[in-house]
C-alpha cells in the first residue's frame, strides 16, 4: 500500500548492512530523489550517507563518488547512474519506486538499471530489495512464480486508513456557472471544504503549458514544430514550444495560413490550471510543480518547504509531484484528467495510467488517524469504465495486475515474451524509407532460410508514432519471441556488419524496450 512505511523497511535493512561491516546502495528514480528522503536517510546515519544526482556539479559528484570508493562513507543513494560506482564490500542493494520507466536509459548505452542491479547483486552475492505499490508487471510475474520473494505490506503504517477515491463522469457534467469547463462542481465543492478546514489540496495533470494545440477554427490549421511531427504548446499568452526540441516561436492571434481566422487553444494545461484556480480561490496560495517552473534541485527544495510549513494551499502539478512526497496537510487530490495517457499507442498505456492513478491517490491523508475522516482522491475522466480506473479505486494492484496479464498472454507481449525494438532514422526520407525496406527484406528472408526462426514474429515496419523528432525521420519494426536467446541471435544474424545500411540512416536496437512512441 502507499504509505505503509516501505522507507523505514529499508532503513532498518541498510542498518543491519552497517552493522555487518557491509556497503549498502539506494537506486530512487531522479524525480523523487527529493530533499525528504536523503534527509531521512542523513537523520538516521549522519554523514555516512553519500548522494548521486543530476543537479550535482563535476566536482561534487567526483567527491562523492570517492567517498564511496575509498570507503569514507557506506551508504550511496542515487538515480539509476548510481549504479556504476564501484563499491568494493556492496551488502545490499534497494530499488525504490522499482516500476519507474526512469530507470531505463533509451539513449546511448542502453540499459535498466533494476535488471542491472539484480544481476550486479548475483555478482557481489548480496540481497536486492525491489519495492514499489505498484510493481511492473515483469517484477510481479517472477515474485508469483517465486524467482523473487514476495512480502505483501498490506496496511498503511499505525492502520492509518486509505483515501476514498471517487470517480467523476465528465460526461455528464452540466457547464456554466462559476466553475471552469475543466472542473467538476464536486471537485469545487471539496476543495473549498477542505480549504475552510486549513488543509491542503493538490491537483494533478500530467500536461505543461496552457494548452497543447492552438488551432484556427476557419482553416483548421495548427501550429507544429518544424523539426518534429508533433504541435507546439501554448506557454503564457505568446509563447509556443516544442516539449521535445525545445524549438520556440511566438504565438500570433492571426492564422499564418488563411489570414482570416483567429488561432484558438485547445485543451488544457497546468498553466491553465493554476490561471484559473487563483481566479477561483483569490485567498488561497498557489504552487506549482512542473519542468517548467522547477528548475533545480532548489527550486523543488523550497516548494517542499512550502508545503511542509502550510504556505501553500494547492499545489498543481504533473507526474513530479506523483510519487516519493508526504506532506501531512495534504487530504485532498484531484486527478483533473485522468485519460491523458490512456489511449497512447503503447502496450503499456494501460498499465502506466494505473500506477501513476494509484501513486497520485497515495499522496492524499497519509497522516489521519483511525477514527479521523480519511484522505480523499477525486478522479475527473470522460472514461469512467476505464479498468486502470476501477482497480486503483479500490487500491487493488493484483486484481489489475491479472486482468492485464490476460490481456497480453494471447498477444505475447511482455512480460509473456520478449521485446527487441528497431528504430531506423535519418534526416532524409528517401534514404530511410529504403532503409526500412532492406531491414524488412533481411528479416523475412532470414526467416524463410533458417527454420528454427519460424517462431519469431515480425511487428512493422512502420512510422513510429512521433514520426519526425529534432530532424529525423523515424520508423520502427518490433520483434517479438518467447524465446530470448533466439531473439539475440536473430538480431545479430540480420544486422550484421551494418554495411548494407544506405548513408545518412542509422539502426538503434533497443533489447526489451520500454517506449515505443
Amino acid at each position: 500500500m502507499t504509505g505503509s512505511g516501505k522507507t523505514e523497511v529499508y532503513l532498518q535493512l541498510l542498518e543491519r548492512t552497517l552493522q555487518q561491516g557491509k556497503q549498502g546502495l539506494v537506486l530512487v528514480p531522479e524525480i523523487s530523489l527529493t530533499p525528504q528522503l536523503i534527509h531521512r536517510f542523513a537523520a538516521r546515519f549522519g554523514d555516512q550517507v553519500a548522494v548521486l544526482h543530476s543537479q550535482l556539479t563535476d566536482r561534487e559528484r567526483t567527491n562523492q563518488w570517492w567517498d564511496i570508493v575509498d570507503g569514507k562513507k557506506q551508504i550511496l543513494i542515487g538515480a539509476r547512474s548510481a549504479l556504476f560506482c564501484p563499491m568494493k564490500n556492496l551488502g545490499l542493494i534497494v530499488i525504490d519506486e522499482e516500476h519507474e520507466p526512469s530507470f531505463k536509459q533509451d539513449e546511448k548505452l542502453k540499459y535498466h538499471a533494476r535488471d542491472s542491479a539484480v544481476v550486479l547483486g548475483k555478482f557481489a552475492n548480496c540481497p536486492v530489495i525491489l519495492g514499489s505499490a505498484t510493481p511492473s508487471l515483469e517484477s510481479w510475474k517472477n515474485a508469483v512464480e517465486g524467482k523473487y520473494h514476495l512480502h505483501r505490506m498490506v496496511q498503511r503504517v499505525e492502520n492509518r486508513s486509505m483515501p476514498t477515491v471517487e470517480i467523476i463522469d465528465m460526461r455528464t457534467e452540466s457547464k456554466g456557472g462559476q466553475v471552469p469547463s475543466w472542473m467538476s462542481h464536486k471537485l469545487f465543492e471539496a476543495m473549498t471544504t477542505v480549504l475552510q478546514k486549513k488543509q491542503q489540496v493538490a491537483l494533478f495533470l500530467n500536461r505543461r503549458g496552457v494548452a497543447p494545440v492552438t488551432l484556427c477554427p476557419a482553416c483548421g490549421y495548427t501550429y507544429e514544430c518544424p523539426n518534429c511531427d508533433i504541435s507546439l504548446t501554448l506557454h503564457g499568452k505568446f509563447h509556443l514550444v516544442c516539449h521535445y526540441c525545445d524549438y520556440h516561436q511566438d504565438f500570433k492571434i492571426e492564422c499564418p495560413s488563411c489570414k482570416e481566422g483567429e488561432m484558438s487553444p485547445l485543451g488544457l494545461g497546468t498553466e491553465l490550471l493554476e490561471n484559473d484556480i487563483r481566479q477561483l480561490f483569490p485567498e488561497a496560495r498557489v504552487a506549482r510543480a512542473d519542468r517548467d517552473e522547477i528548475q533545480n534541485r532548489a527550486d523543488l527544495e523550497h516548494l517542499i518547504h512550502e508545503m511542509e510549513s502550510g504556505e501553500t494551499d494547492i499545489l498543481i502539478g504533473t507526474q513530479m509531484i506523483a510519487k516519493g512526497l508526504d506532506f501531512p496537510k495534504l487530504n485532498l487530490v484531484g486527478i483533473v484528467l485522468a485519460d491523458v495517457g490512456f489511449n497512447l499507442p503503447d502496450f503499456r498505456a494501460t498499465e502506466r495510467s494505473f500506477q501513476l492513478i494509484t501513486q497520485v491517490s497515495g499522496r492524499a491523508g497519509r497522516h489521519v488517524s483511525q477514527g479521523e475522516s480519511p484522505g480523499s482522491v477525486l478522479v475527473q475522466t470522460y472514461n469512467p469504465e476505464h479498468p486502470s480506473l476501477l482497480f486503483a479505486q479500490n487500491h487493488d494492484f493484483e486484481g489489475f495486475a491479472a486482468h492485464e496479464l490476460d490481456n497480453r498472454r494471447p498477444l505475447n507481449y511482455p512480460p509473456m515474451g520478449k521485446l527487441i525494438s528497431f528504430r531506423i532514422q535519418g534526416s532524409q526520407l528517401p534514404r530511410v524509407h529504403e532503409a526500412t525496406r532492406l531491414l524488412s527484406n533481411r528479416c523475412l528472408s532470414l526467416k524463410a532460410a533458417k527454420p528454427h526462426y519460424q517462431s519469431v514474429e515480425l511487428l512493422g515496419p512502420a512510422e513510429a508514432p512521433l514520426a519526425k523528432l529534432r530532424g529525423q525521420f523515424r520508423f520502427h519494426m518490433i520483434l517479438k519471441d518467447q524465446n530470448h536467446k533466439l531473439l539475440n541471435a536473430f538480431c545479430h544474424q540480420v544486422l550484421g556488419d551494418h554495411k548494407w545500411l544506405p548513408a545518412g540512416t542509422r539502426i538503434a536496437v533497443d533489447v526489451d524496450p520500454l517506449h515505443l512512441l
